[in-house]
């Protein structure tokens, strides 16, 4: 009984490999390993970090996504250079593997891991304040439309026909250069300088020119004249007087100038000085800001794409037990328990691949909000998952690098300077004002017989409020409020930002420490799918492992993304988080 057995093990294997075509199986593409010996032995292996070839290979992983960015492309067409693969670079992870993160608060090179892996070093994209010093060259199909307020009137001018392969670094230029918001900070920039040089002007004396020219005959003249009139007929003499106005042209020029604002012109100088230097530190803080949401954003299109691919990879798994359960039930080893099973489960690995096919399309058009693209061009994510860099401080000097980096702790200062200022203008109504002033002024009356007559006068006028109620002082304790609350606002921004540092931070650890388990089991996950299979070719398994074994696989790929993309995300919000740090310089990377 057992060698008939065997025999139909070995029949219904040949039926299956005969008249089936060929699916990419579960371990098709997984990473090879590297034992402990042969890591320390090289002792150029970075521990724990994943780029695409963790789960494809290489050739693999470059052809799906050449596919799927042809797919998104109408022309087919992509620029060269968009999407990499990216070979391991040995000894630049040798060189940088002394500066990892560990639990000594820096990640250093773990070379007894059971699992490790040479990877590449990508650093993150530069901070670029100032739209049009560009490094990265932009395509003109990404340059959204100058006019802000043009927008489509007809369907087809909404249609996307353009899909652009998109870097992080392109697309962190892009929103420097076309982000909303950060336009509008700029804006207020200059505003804000528009604001200085108002103040400014009260530096230089004012002249006013003012000129009037007028005729007139008022009814008192009319009056006069006719009471004249009268009298003349009485004395029965002769009336000649004329009934006419008087045309008169005068003009006055007049200097003035405040000597002495009791502090008032300066205290408005500086602060208008103090606002200018907030607006300076917005836009610093919104430029960092938009640099990290453009990165999540990114992170999240990756994360996606990723998801339709495993999504992708788990149908396939699926459509391979469901022929492997059509086949032994054909021949008599299985039933039909196991087909419906196996058709359930590709029928939901199907709505799962619908449904991050839709989140996919709802994180590149997020994206392209954020960038402010034109209105017919689409973009799809050409950077492989893989990590983004490594940190190369402590959490301590991470941590005053920030105090010291950050913008928004400035601007609490900013503020507070605002109000002291401000405090200096309320008080300065109670002093004295002394103002200059000069003038000279003309005046012709056509018909009076004179000629044109001419004035002059200088002189000093001095204003003292000495009493107001109390206003002054009240206006003043106002503002030093205002400096107690910016004070208060600073101490907890520093608190914040520290913990935004340490947040980030120990994420980063957790997330590089979870990469290593995450790799492990994608391995393990890929074998015990093999297994499961293999046991239910031969009888002695049921589909229920099989299909256990496939969703096990399915999580720890999405696992290792996650983990990886995560690991990303808190590199960025570390450097959001510290800002203004000196960014690695661009490694040598081969594709």
């Amino acid at each position: 009984m057992s060698k008939l057995r065997y025999f139909v093990v070995v029949s219904v294997s040949a039926i299956v490999c005969a008249g089936i075509p060929p699916i990419a199986n579960a371990e098709s593409g997984t990473a090879s390993l590297e034992s402990s010996s042969e890591a320390v032995k090289t002792g150029e292996t970075l521990s724990a970090v994943v780029h695409s070839s963790d789960y494809l290979s290489s050739n693999q992983r470059h052809k799906e996504k050449q596919n799927q960015a042809q797919r998104d492309t109408p022309n087919g067409k992509l620029r060269e250079g968009n999407i990499l693969v990216v070979n391991t670079l040995s000894s630049h992870v040798a060189h940088q593997s002394n500066h990892q993160v560990t639990e000594n608060r820096r990640l250093r090179s773990l070379r007894n891991n059971l699992v490790t892996q040479k990877i590449p070093v990508t650093p993150l994209p530069g901070f670029v304040p100032v739209p049009g010093k560009n490094q990265v060259p932009i395509p003109n199909n990404l340059v959204p439309n100058p006019n802000p307020l043009q927008f489509p009137t007809r369907p087809e001018e909404v249609l996307i026909e353009v899909t652009q392969p998109l870097s992080l670094r392109e697309a962190v230029e892009l929103a420097q250069r076309n982000n909303r918001d950060l336009q509008v900070a700029r804006l207020q920039y200059e505003q804000a300088q528009a604001q200085l040089r108002e103040a400014r002007a009260a530096l230089y004396p004012t002249v006013d020119l003012s000129a009037l020219a007028q005729g007139q005959r008022t009814a008192q003249q009319e009056l006069q004249l006719e009471a004249a009139r009268q009298q003349a007929e009485l004395l029965g003499q002769p009336f000649e007087q004329d009934e006419q106005g008087s045309v008169s042209l005068s003009g006055t020029i007049e200097a003035n100038y405040n000597l002495i604002t009791g502090g008032r012109r300066n205290a408005q100088i500086r602060a208008a000085q103090e606002a200018l230097r907030s607006a300076q530190l917005q836009v610093e803080a919104l430029s960092e800001q938009t640099r990290l949401d453009v990165s999540n954003a990114y992170y999240d299109l990756q994360l996606a794409d990723e998801q339709v691919r495993i999504a992708e990879s788990a149908v396939r798994n699926a459509q391979q037990s469901l022929r492997d359960a059509i086949a032994l039930e054909q021949a008599g080893l299985g039933t039909r328990f196991d087909t419906l099973r196996a058709q359930v489960q590709l029928a939901n690995q199907n709505q799962l691949l619908v449904t991050n096919r839709a989140q996919q399309q709802i994180n590149r058009r997020q994206l392209a909000q954020i960038l402010s693209l034109p209105q017919s061009t689409g973009i799809v994510a050409a950077d492989p998952v893989e990590i983004a860099g490594l940190w190369n401080l402590t959490l301590e000097e991470s941590i005053v690098r920030a105090f010291q980096n950050r913008a928004e702790l400035q601007q609490q200062l900013t503020q507070r300077n605002i109000a002291e200022q401000q405090r200096r203008v309320a008080l300065s109504t109670r002093r004295p004002q002394v103002d200059l002033f000069a003038n000279y002024n003309v005046l012709e009356v056509f018909n009076d017989g004179l000629g044109l007559a001419d004035g002059y006068a200088v002189g000093a006028r001095l204003r003292w409020n000495l009493f107001d109620g109390g206003a002054a002082r009240a206006r003043a304790a106002q503002q030093e409020a205002n400096i107690e609350i910016a004070e208060t606002r600073f101490a907890n921004q520093r608190n914040l930002i520290r913990f935004q540092v340490e947040q980030a931070f120990y994420s980063l650890r957790g997330n590089f420490q979870n990469i290593q388990t995450a790799r492990l089991a994608v391995t393990q996950a890929a074998e015990a799918l093999r297994l499961a299979r293999l046991r239910f070719q031969a009888g002695v398994g049921t589909q229920t492992e099989v299909i256990d074994a496939e969703n096990d696989l399915t999580e720890a790929q999405g696992n290792l993304v996650r983990a990886v993309i995560d690991y990303n995300r808190s590199l960025a919000t570390l450097t959001r988080s510290v800002s203004n740090i000196p960014l690695p310089a661009p490694s040598p990377l081969s594709p």
